[in-house]
């Protein structure tokens, strides 16, 4: 791979979280000059990396975070598992919405050279093979409907910067990404997370929602930011690229594998009276294999069992403590 980031200084928004941290460790492989912002309270992170606890829905604090930065990797934002979109439907649109826009028009001015925007598998209507092109063709599935806009209008800032002043980014649409450094806390985690939090914590019997058959594109964290790199050096273009397996697994295979690994593995129990989202969401990766040469490494099991290890270490100081705001 390319080497781009030796000796550059580069920013990573949201680079305490799930998606972030191995970024900073991918980058600081590379040599990268590494600063890093989020609202995080416990930011635990390498040595060498600067850190800056600032609220990027403030134009000031976007501003003070590119100032001096070459490059920048706009991770932060707001996030959270069915239902909690719409139950904060005001926090998720404007949150994101603020954040997304002061970051670029910040970015801008202050002379960054390569600008990444991290969109979401959210964005797209619903539909069984999600491909790049097809996102306009209809609105955002109603279970993401206010953070999916936010984020669809931060790909249409990217664009509009482009064509106003020529200023071009890239763009990357991750699918549903798990693994350590996530936020498992109950009241606002994704499916993979609050599962690991449930099981791992003795909940018996586990209840879970659906029948277990709705399949979903789980990318693990390192893979994702491996993605990202190689969209960056590879591929700098304003043209959205997903970032998934293209393989699905059933919610029924995440919980077994789950369970399978647990120390202590729950009775599982099927409500399907609670709504799930899509039947499926699977991402095409043609573009992602064919522009960049990725592809992802880790397996579901993998990823899980590396996932819940991380837990069971850090779940009394980090792991349940993270909330969904602007990770």
């Amino acid at each position: 791979m390319n080497n781009i980031f030796a000796n550059k200084k580069v920013l990573v928004t949201g680079g305490t979280g799930m998606i972030g941290r191995p970024l900073v460790d991918l980058l600081l492989e590379r040599g990268a000059v590494l600063r890093v912002v989020s609202l995080d309270p416990e930011p635990n992170l390498p040595v060498g990396v600067a850190y800056l606890k600032l609220d990027l829905t403030q134009f000031d604090a976007c501003r003070e975070a590119c100032q001096g930065m070459n490059y920048v990797f706009h991770l932060a934002g707001i996030k959270g598992g069915v239902g909690i979109g719409r139950k904060q439907g005001a926090r998720f649109l404007e949150g994101n919405a603020f954040i997304n826009m002061n970051m670029l028009k910040a970015a801008r001015e202050a002379g960054v050279e390569r600008y990444l925007f991290t969109s979401t598998i959210g964005v797209y209507p619903d539909a069984e093979l999600f491909k790049e092109d097809e996102v306009w063709q209809k609105p955002p599935h109603p279970s993401d409907w206010y953070g999916a806009w936010a984020k669809r209008f931060g790909e249409l800032q990217c664009e509009a910067y482009y064509e106003q002043y020529r200023y071009k980014t890239c763009i990357v649409r991750p699918a549903n990404v798990y693994g350590p450094f996530d936020n498992f806390n109950l009241e606002t985690a994704m499916v993979i997370p609050a599962l690991i939090a449930r099981v791992l914590n003795g909940e018996n019997p586990i209840c879970v929602w659906g029948d277990g058959s709705v399949v979903r594109d789980f990318i693990f964290s390192r893979d994702c930011a491996r993605g990202m790199l190689m969209v960056m050096e590879r591929y700098y273009e304003c043209d959205p690229i997903n970032l998934g397996t293209g393989i699905g697994a059933t919610i029924r295979d995440v919980v077994e594998a789950i369970c399978r690994y647990a120390p202590h593995p729950p009775n599982i129990e099927w409500d399907i009276s609670k709504p799930t989202g899509n039947r499926i969401r699977l991402m095409d990766v043609t573009k992602a294999r064919e522009k960049v040469g990725f592809q992802a490494e880790y397996e579901l099991d993998q990823g899980i069992r590396e996932t819940m290890d991380w837990y069971l270490a850090n779940k009394n100081r980090h792991a349940t403590n993270r909330s969904n705001l602007f990770t």
